[in-house]
């Protein structure tokens, strides 16, 4: 048995620092960061892959949800139309149903509309860029 204590890592490192060169270490961390910006990398990738794959199922998912949510609407106005038909004629009951779906576009394009008013966009990013000090705007010549 050897009567020496094991050393600590910190007595290690100083061995180590005492029996290599600046650059042997300095490449040894170059390896490192470089083995690690990989590693990093190759994980990012990864995640957003699956990320990807998920929004994907997800848009998919809605997607089958608003067809859906079409054929309830069809299907609802059809009996709807002949609900009413038995109370006024059937092509009468098809005029009620279709005025009551443009009643329901009309006020939805309005909505939308007034939506898309409110976005300032372009007129914001061009105020914004007029605010850039001319020092910063490359190719331009300041007198």
């Amino acid at each position: 048995m050897s009567s020496q204590m094991p050393e600590t890592p910190g007595e290690a490192a100083h061995a180590k620092a005492d029996n290599t060169s600046l650059g042997d270490l300095l490449g040894e961390v170059t390896r490192d960061l470089s083995t690690l910006m990989r590693q990093e990398l190759e994980l990012a990738k990864a995640e957003l892959r699956q990320s990807a794959t998920r929004a994907g199922r997800g848009s998919g998912m809605l997607a089958g949800a608003g067809v859906a949510g079409h054929f309830v609407l069809l299907f609802l106005s059809i009996a709807l139309c002949y609900a009413l038909g038995m109370l006024m004629g059937l092509g009468w009951s098809a005029v009620v149903v279709a005025v009551i779906w443009a009643i329901i576009a009309a006020v939805l394009a309005s909505m939308g509309r007034k939506e898309l008013k409110t976005v300032k966009g372009m007129p914001q990013t061009t105020e914004t860029l007029s605010e850039i000090p001319p020092t910063l705007k490359p190719g331009e010549v300041n007198r």
